[in-house]
């Protein structure tokens, strides 16, 4: 058994729909108990997690699509793509899906960290996101890309053998004025 991120959910609470119906209160307890979400499927509990996940991070009631709940959409999903992908790791085409979803996180959490930082770590903070800076560029190396290089500092090292016995005859030239100038 591995941790959900739905285990905190109440198995009482109703489900999305049925939660701001005004006779829910007076049914039957099997017909309560079939409407909440003890007797709910994956894909409710998920939707239900989603809008607790917006609800921590919307800034008015009519925010849908502000930075900061696409991220907390993305990141329910990716939580549920994680937990899918520790009981069945062959699963590849979920495993895209999640990656893809990650880097698409990735991308607005690195433009909200850029343009409002305030809100980017009260984001981090209630979703519960470890943000790490992306490393600094470096080129994958590969063979070919060794030989061009110890290629191209040969070249450069014929060059200066080269150059150096006209770079010999300007110093002492330029010895031979200083010495001038100071007589």
């Amino acid at each position: 058994d591995f941790p959900s991120h739905l285990d905190d959910l109440p198995p009482t609470m109703l489900k999305k729909d049925y939660a701001n119906v005004p006779i829910v209160n007076s049914v039957d307890d099997v017909v309560r108990r079939l409407l909440s979400l003890e007797m709910a499927n994956q894909k409710e509990k998920v939707k239900i997690k989603t809008q607790q996940l917006v609800e921590k991070v919307r800034r008015s009631p009519n925010d849908n699509g502000s930075f900061e709940v696409q991220i907390a959409m993305l990141t329910a999903k990716i939580r549920t793509y994680e937990e899918h992908l520790q009981k069945h790791p062959k699963d590849k085409n979920n495993r895209r899906r999640m990656l893809m979803d990650v880097d698409r996180r990735k991308k607005l959490l690195a433009y909200l960290r850029r343009v409002r930082y305030d809100v980017f770590e009260n984001t981090c903070k209630q979703l519960n996101i470890q943000y790490t800076l992306p490393p600094a560029y470096s080129r994958r190396i590969t063979k070919r890309w060794l030989a061009k290089k110890a290629f191209c500092i040969k070249v450069f090292k014929e060059a200066q053998k080269l150059k150096a016995p006209e770079r010999l005859k300007q110093r002492q030239e330029w010895r031979a004025r200083a010495r001038a100038r100071a007589e």
